[in-house]
C-alpha cells in the first residue's frame, strides 16, 4: 500500500509473507520465477535475499509499477518490506526483455505458416536466431543475413526462390564458406549447390530449436 499510495492490485503480497516462502523454497543463488508478476513483490524480495529471479507480466503495470520499484530496490531507496531486517542497502541489477511477435500462426487449415504480421526486418532477425545464427545488419554484402562463424552465415528469404535466386548465392561465398538458405520453399535439387543448406520456413523451424537452451540472447529493451 504504502509502496504505491492507493492500492491498484486486489490482493497485493505483504512482503515478509513472500520472504518467508521463499526462506522455505529456495536457497541463495535459486532462480525464482514469477509467472504473472503483478506488483512485482516476488522479485523485489527475492533481489534483496539474494536470490536470481524472472518475472513476467503483459499489463501496462509492468512499465508503471515493476520497473519503478525493482529500480528503488537496486538504488536502496525501496526502506519498506523486509528491508529493514534484511538490512538492505542496494545491489545488483535487472534486465527488461519485451516479447516479440509470434514467427508463426496457424492457417484456415490449421497448418503452421510464417505469420503476416512480421514486418521483414522481424522476419529476417527471428528466423536467423532461431536456426543459431547472430543477425547482423546487411552491409557490401545483401545476401548475408546472419552468421555463426566467420565462414558459415545465412540468408532468410520468405518467398520461393529458384535457380536463378540460388545460383548467385553460392557463387558469392569464398571457397571455404557455407549458406544456410532459409525459404518458402525452392523448385531445385539442393545437391547442386554442395555450399548452400537450404531449409524450409516454417517447416524446419522446429528441428532447429534446441529446447535445452538457456540464453535465447534476446533483444534487450531496458537496463
Amino acid at each position: 500500500m504504502a509502496l504505491f499510495g492507493d492500492a491498484p492490485f486486489a490482493t497485493p503480497k505483504p512482503e515478509r509473507l513472500v520472504k518467508r516462502v521463499l526462506e522455505i523454497a529456495s536457497d541463495p543463488g535459486d532462480l525464482v520465477l514469477d509467472s504473472f508478476a503483478g506488483s512485482g513483490t516476488t522479485g523485489a524480495v527475492a533481489h534483496k535475499m539474494g536470490r536470481r529471479w524472472i518475472m513476467v507480466e503483459h499489463g501496462a503495470h509492468c512499465h508503471s509499477h515493476i520497473v519503478p520499484r525493482m529500480r528503488r530496490v537496486v538504488d536502496g531507496s525501496d526502506a519498506g518490506g523486509v528491508s529493514g531486517e534484511l538490512c538492505w542497502q542496494g545491489g545488483g541489477g535487472f534486465q527488461l526483455f519485451e516479447l516479440g511477435p509470434s514467427l508463426l500462426e496457424k492457417d484456415a487449415h490449421g497448418r503452421h505458416v510464417v505469420s503476416s504480421r512480421l514486418a521483414s526486418a522481424e522476419l529476417v532477425e527471428a528466423v536467423c536466431r532461431q536456426f543459431g545464427f547472430t543477425p547482423e545488419p546487411q552491409g557490401r554484402d545483401p545476401w548475408r543475413h546472419g552468421s555463426s562463424s566467420e565462414r558459415q552465415f545465412i540468408h532468410v528469404a520468405p518467398r520461393m526462390l529458384f535457380r536463378e535466386d540460388l545460383l548467385p548465392l553460392s557463387e558469392a561465398l569464398d571457397p571455404d564458406a557455407t549458406l544456410l538458405v532459409a525459404c518458402l520453399a525452392h523448385d531445385t535439387d539442393a545437391g547442386n549447390f554442395p555450399n548452400l543448406d537450404i531449409r524450409k520456413i516454417p517447416r524446419d523451424l522446429p528441428d532447429a530449436i534446441d529446447w535445452a537452451k538457456d540464453d535465447y540472447s534476446l533483444a534487450l529493451a531496458l537496463t
